[in-house]
């Protein structure tokens, strides 16, 4: 009989196993889905060509408008790698997209850096881009799973994420994966989008058309999780009023009835301006609220 409970048991848990799987990969179809751009790359190479620019000599510079996928652009991801004075550093970048910030770590802070994503399209198009702007060999991308990583672990200096979690439903797993694959003196980089408790945003966002892929908590949710984790955090900004101020002026600078010819715009489609103008109003309203900061282990 007791041989027969623990039978009964193994099934059940294999079979909750199953279920568990079974469900994160149909929500990772999702993500991947309304990030999907089929030829992304094709695009932004055909939009290049539309400014007249040199395809034998393209710079970071010239595909600034599209590589990076957050509230202010390459000018956080600036101040955050010199807050963290993270030169020469071996980066992971979880949710990288199509590479913006990997490439900037890479050329103007000499890191070496190694950017993961659910999607294959942006994995594709950000090493291809990595090739193009002649930084393939200190930038290089793979498809997979922020919450099964593919590396050993103590593997980083540095975890970087901007504007990933909310995209993320298990937060326990996601984080465990960062401590786990930080080295004893990594630390963890974060610039993300968090909520108010129990307050409704409205859809669609530049990350989910609806509540579905939507997984927005509180920082407090975050910091609980590191400190048991055995990580601190060292620092944390309110990014609020500078994402605002942006938005504002990104908004209007983009005239109504048309996009910018190479902007995020590649990346969000025709509802770009709804996401946008839905993210600038939850921010204004306080419903939720943009926050960089770092993280390190205890004994640091």
């Amino acid at each position: 009989m007791f041989v027969f409970h623990i039978y009964i048991n193994f099934v059940d848990n294999l079979k909750q196993k199953t279920e568990e799987i079974h469900t994160m990969n149909i929500l990772n179809s999702h993500i991947e889905s309304f990030y999907n751009r089929p030829n992304l790359y094709n695009e932004i190479i055909n939009r290049l060509k539309e400014m007249d620019v040199d395809l034998s000599n393209v710079r970071r510079k010239d595909i600034a408008g599209v590589d990076e996928f957050h509230v202010r652009g390459a000018q956080v991801s600036q101040e955050l790698a010199e807050i963290a004075n993270i030169k020469n550093a071996k980066v992971l970048d979880i949710g990288c997209g199509i590479g913006g910030p990997c490439r900037m770590l890479a050329d103007e802070f000499g890191c070496n850096t190694i950017g993961i994503d659910l999607s294959e399209e942006y994995v594709a198009t950000a090493n291809l881009l990595s090739k193009l702007v002649g930084l393939e060999h200190v930038s290089k991308f793979v498809q997979g799973d922020a919450l099964n990583l593919p590396f050993p672990d103590s593997t980083f200096d540095v975890v970087w994420t901007q504007h990933v979690q909310m995209n993320v439903r298990d937060k326990l797993k996601f984080y465990s994966e960062v401590e786990r694959v930080l080295n004893d003196k990594g630390v963890f980089i974060y610039y993300e989008v968090f909520k108010k408790e129990n307050i409704d945003v409205r859809y669609p966002m530049p990350w989910a058309d609806d509540g579905k892929i939507s997984f927005l908590e509180p920082s407090s949710s975050m910091n609980s999780i590191f400190e048991n984790l055995g990580l601190v955090k060292e620092q944390s900004m309110d990014q609020t009023e500078s994402g605002i101020k942006i938005l504002e002026k990104s908004l209007n600078r983009i005239p109504k009835d048309k996009l910018p010819r190479l902007g995020l715009n590649i990346l969000m489609g025709v509802s770009t301006r709804e996401k946008m103008t839905n993210l600038l109003n939850g921010l204004k309203e306080g419903k939720i609220y943009l926050e960089s900061g770092i993280y390190k282990r205890k004994n640091i």
